[in-house]
């Protein structure tokens, strides 16, 4: 919803996009920590094959950003991407080449995971921030603020039942973060409909005091 708006508008406005960087690095992370080579073959391959979708979406979506972001914000978004990127390859190359069994691997890789989780769902308060500030929802989605936490919830679900604390941890406080949008949302939008519903009842309050005045002159006059 939000890049439909983006693309109609031809313009990104005040849309931040560190918190798709932010996600397309997790979701690297995530998917590496998901392949054969960190995880005991493919025990997760359900995390591989959705941070791999993931990245396509991110990627999809960090192109778009760029496309209609103005030239400084596209120089910032395009050597942000690249250091992450840069990180990566250097996360994959020390992994192999310094690790040698599976439980080291992964012990690397989920906590590098878990540091990039954090990350990723502590941009969102950079939105909720601005909604405070503005008193506005305008730029913080209901709808990605609730499928962030719909996703939050499932992965927790299932770092529990596999027993996984890599996973467990970083998408339990998503769940809050996500809570905290949710919340945030429905009071400033009401905030902001709460003007426009009084300035409709002013207008029925007028409306209805014209009406009866012009009652009032068609009753008092006299041909």
């Amino acid at each position: 919803l939000t890049f439909k708006r983006v693309i109609k508008e031809a313009s990104v406005g005040e849309f931040s996009c560190l918190p798709y960087i932010l996600a397309l690095f997790s979701a690297l992370t995530w998917g590496w920590y998901g392949f054969p080579l960190v995880s005991d073959g493919w025990e997760n391959l359900s995390l591989f094959g959705t941070c791999a979708i993931g990245v396509l979406f991110e990627f999809s979506f960090i192109i778009i950003y760029i496309w209609y972001a103005p030239r400084e914000k596209k120089k910032f978004v395009v050597l942000t991407v690249s250091l992450i990127l840069a990180i990566f390859c250097m996360i994959v190359s020390f992994t192999i080449f310094t690790f040698h069994t599976h439980h080291m691997r992964k012990l690397f890789v989920g906590s590098i995971g878990i540091v990039t989780s954090m990350s990723m769902y502590s941009a969102p308060l950079v939105a909720v921030k601005q909604v405070m500030k503005t008193k506005s929802v305008e730029f913080m989605p209901f709808y990605l603020s609730l499928f962030s936490l719909l996703t939050s919830f499932m992965w927790t679900l299932y770092g529990v039942l596999g027993r996984d604390p890599y996973l467990t941890a970083p998408n339990s406080v998503g769940c809050l973060t996500g809570i905290l949008q949710l919340v945030v949302y429905c009071m400033y939008s009401r905030c902001k409909e709460a003007p426009k519903a009084l300035n409709d009842i002013e207008q029925v309050i007028i409306n209805m005091e014209v009406a009866t005045s012009r009652r009032e002159d068609t009753n008092g006059y006299k041909p």
